[in-house]
């Protein structure tokens, strides 16, 4: 059976997949609380700069991956207006129903689906925008997930991949202690669990780097690809276009 890896361990490829669903599962009740409190709220800002470079219009079609809470899809709905078809896909539970339920307490309806990213349910060049947050990272086979996203998006649409990455070496050090001291002590004393937030720690290691990705992306097909770098690097937005 092939290998992979669940932050620093090395598992089966099926089991993954069972592992990060643990891991969701745990922390969708507390996740937006923790967001806050592990980047200082900078999340937000770094999901509002997705968001501008989206340049979402009237009428679009616009597909949200691993959607969690629905920070992404309630703008982009907003942007879209009635003429449009915003969709909050995820596929953990949890995390899908937390998103669900705050986008209703918004005043916002959007279709909501259970699906994998590396297999998604819908027709070739359906979307005008794609968009991946902090969702990338934890898939197991992120070349096939990069393809599906192209092959859904119109010509002339773009992906949007916001995610952890490769931060400014001078600041690896001190970023190496908050992250694998300072979380999970947050994660037991906010969620009641460390080890998924010493998890989400690994994770970023183990993610591609800014310049790896571009190459992922290039390789899945999508072209101009380019990547911004947010906070030093902690978090860098890549966008790619299909011609």
């Amino acid at each position: 059976m092939t290998q992979t890896h669940f932050g620093y361990q090395t598992v089966d490829e099926q089991e993954k997949a069972q592992k990060v669903a643990g891991v969701f599962h745990s922390v969708a009740a507390k996740y937006d609380v923790m967001n806050d409190l592990m980047s200082a709220g900078l999340h937000r800002i770094w999901k509002a700069f997705t968001i501008a470079h989206a340049g979402v219009r009237p009428g679009f079609k616009v597909l949200d991956i691993a959607g969690g809470t629905g920070d992404l899809a309630a703008a982009f709905s907003r942007q879209a207006g009635p003429t449009g078809e915003v969709w909050l896909t995820d596929i953990n539970e949890s995390m899908l129903r937390v998103g669900r339920d705050r986008l209703l307490n918004k005043g916002v309806t959007t279709p909501t689906l259970l699906c994998d990213a590396e297999k998604l349910p819908f027709p070739d060049n359906y979307f005008d925008r794609v968009s991946v947050a902090f969702g990338l990272r934890n898939m197991t086979h992120k070349e096939l997930a990069l393809a599906e996203m192209r092959r859904v998006l119109k010509p002339g649409g773009k992906l949007l991949v916001l995610e952890f990455s490769k931060i400014w070496e001078p600041l690896k050090k001190p970023y190496d202690v908050y992250s694998f001291s300072v979380l999970p002590w947050l994660g037991k004393r906010i969620a009641g669990d460390s080890q998924s937030y010493r998890y989400l720690a690994e994770s970023i290691r183990m993610h591609p780097d800014q310049e790896t990705l571009k190459r992922m992306m290039h390789d899945a097909g999508l072209e101009r690809v380019q990547y911004y770098n947010l906070t030093a690097g902690v978090a860098a937005l890549h966008t790619g276009v299909k011609l």
